[in-house]
């Protein structure tokens, strides 16, 4: 026993020993240096891909001791303007040394991508982001600093519209500053088509169209449901070609040498800016902004129109990242911050028929912050209630489909699952969006073939959105029509007739089922395209009430002293429902005239 008790004792002190050893492992030496621990990650510099918006997104990531040190896109196509989500995200990685971050608002799919190739960067690595080492941020918080600036005007919102008023604005001798909430410029604009209508263009008349405004107008007031303002309309109509223009030879946008007809217009008169999407807007307004020294706040978010005793708006408060500010305006406030389409409690306060199950097209900043500012300073609110969906947008995302461009040349023929028409397409958007949702699985199937696909140069413009459908099966190429309708089970029997019957139409000249409006070519020429297709929400032609001076009406019908309002911010233009391609020129309309008044 007393052996037993001598040999535990001698293992209790040698095991001891090694605990103690084991422990000075871990301590500081006698200087107080922590010892170095061997890092989860080689370093190095390695490579990582993954597919954004417009391609592929190639990355190049520094790690040194577990932590990010750099990144470098090595690659990339995305839209100008929300590419800078990309700046946003490597910012933060490289403070935080974590990809547990939250998207750029507004620059979703391109914020997935990035953080995607990052990811695929460390795997290369045979590394994980969990494998990061972990950095304590919980006591960066700063207080935010509050300042205050005089300007002569202060614009809220950096679409379309708020560009084309500050630079008229500045143009005019004021100095003028853009406040916009989100981390990009652009809102709806930059993702839109950009499709600009505009009666009596260079185009029309090369091409013998008789147009005039006051046609325009007709549509416009018809395509509305005659509720809209006359003389709101009245205004876009007469001034879009001289808008057009002045986008063209002042601000340098190149438009397109071809014409569109989007539904519910009576003839072709839709200019289509260079790429046929609102980036080349977007990017034109920019660099003219940045010419003229027209500084724009991202990420600063206006709170609260400031007035006087006599109700004058005399500035707005606001809240960038790290300031509080009280922007006081020697002359106006102009709004233009866009509808409310992103807005679900928004929406459906005003028409609860367009609730969580409908998607939506629109950029993320579109939340009715402007029109709430102006209700609570009185402005009067029109047309809350009529909200407009796009027919043919992205099933998964909402998004609005590029694709859809070769129905606006007339090319395109729409199915339901059963193989049948059931709508003109080239018809009011509203009319179409009801029209597909009361279809089987409330989708559609837009049939096009080779012929169609080349001269709507789809490929040219939107390859990137092109290899998403394809990716995500949502759009089929097809030797047969047999074989593209069985990609999407339609009935191919009554799809193959509805072919054969719209083909007649286009050889007689035309449609007796639906009187579509354009016929300019049959659907032979193989491959065959289709694309699935659901409505999503794309405008909201309520807002703040104004008059043809741009100047927004209180609930009394007069004029608030200092406001000004331009874009889909604004409602009574369109109605009860907006014409494609109406928008852009009702922003430029507006937002010069806005611009151009509230500089006086």
């Amino acid at each position: 026993m007393k052996k037993i008790l001598a040999m535990l004792l001698a293992f209790v002190m040698v095991f001891s020993i090694g605990c103690g050893k084991q422990d000075n492992k871990n301590k500081p030496d006698e200087n107080g240096t922590e010892p170095k621990t061997e890092n989860q990650i080689k370093n190095g510099t390695y490579k990582g891909s993954a597919d954004g918006r417009g391609g592929e997104i190639t990355v190049e990531v520094t790690i040194e001791d577990d932590v990010i040190t750099a990144i470098e896109v090595v690659k990339q196509n995305e839209t100008p303007g929300l590419d800078t989500a990309m700046n946003t995200l490597t910012s933060e990685i490289l403070e935080k040394n974590t990809l547990d971050l939250d998207v750029v608002s507004g620059a979703t799919i391109t914020s997935n991508a990035f953080l995607e190739a990052v990811t695929n960067a460390l795997k290369t690595a045979n590394a994980t982001p969990d494998m990061l080492k972990k950095i304590d941020v919980s006591d960066t918080t700063v207080k935010k600093e509050d300042v205050t600036e005089t300007h002569d005007i202060v614009v809220v919102g950096a679409g379309g519209a708020g560009f084309c008023a500050a630079i008229e604005a500045k143009a005019a001798g004021a100095d003028v500053i853009i406040l916009e909430k989100l981390p990009l410029a652009g809102g709806n604009t930059l993702i839109s088509g950009a499709e600009y209508a505009a009666a009596g263009n260079w185009l029309q008349e090369k091409e013998g169209i008789k147009d005039s405004p006051e046609l325009h107008a007709e549509d416009m007031m018809k395509g509305g449901d005659n509720i809209n303002d006359p003389e709101l309309v009245k205004v876009v109509t007469e001034n879009a070609l001289a808008g057009a223009e002045w986008l063209r030879d002042e601000i340098g946008v190149v438009w397109e040498d071809e014409l569109m007809q989007f539904g519910g217009h009576s003839v072709k008169r839709s200019l289509v800016p260079k790429g046929a999407s609102g980036r080349e807007i977007i990017s034109k307004q920019l660099k003219k902004a940045e010419e003229m020294n027209i500084p724009v706040l991202l990420e600063t978010k206006a709170t609260e129109l400031i007035t006087d005793d006599n109700g004058k708006v005399i500035g707005v408060k606001a809240e960038g990242k790290d300031k509080n500010y009280t922007f006081n305006t020697n002359k106006a406030v102009i709004i233009t911050t866009g509808g409310f389409g992103s807005n679900l409690e928004m929406r459906v306060k005003y028409n609860p028929e367009i609730d969580e199950k409908i998607l939506s097209t629109n950029s993320p900043g579109s939340t009715g912050d402007g029109i709430v500012m102006a209700e609570k300073v009185g402005a009067a609110l029109v047309d809350m209630e009529y909200i407009q969906t796009y027919p043919i947008c992205d099933p998964l995302t909402g998004t609005l489909l590029y694709f859809d461009d070769a129905r606006l040349y007339g090319y395109t023929v729409i199915v339901n699952k059963e193989g049948k028409r059931f709508v003109e397409e080239l018809g009011r958007r509203d009319v179409m969006s009801m029209a597909i949702k009361a279809q089987t699985g409330s989708v559609c199937y837009e049939l096009m073939d080779q012929k169609a696909y080349e001269e709507s140069h789809l490929e040219e413009n939107h390859s990137a959105e092109i290899d998403y459908l394809f990716k995500n099966k949502l759009l089929v190429k097809a030797d047969t029509l047999e074989e593209a309708a069985a990609f999407f089970d339609i009935d191919v029997d009554e799809f193959k007739k509805t072919v054969a019957n719209y083909n007649k139409y286009v050889k007689d000249g035309k449609d007796p089922e639906f009187n579509k409006r354009s016929l300019p070519s049959t659907i032979e020429t193989a491959p065959f395209y289709i694309v699935k297709a659901v409505p999503a929400v794309h405008h909201t032609m309520g807002g703040i009430k104004i008059n043809t001076n741009a100047q927004v009406i209180n609930t009394d019908g007069k004029v608030i002293e200092g406001l000004y309002a331009a874009g889909e911010v604004t409602g009574g233009i369109h109605g009860t429902n907006r014409l494609g391609s109406d928008a852009l020129a009702d922003i430029t309309v507006f937002g010069r005239i806005a611009g151009q008044n509230a500089s006086k």
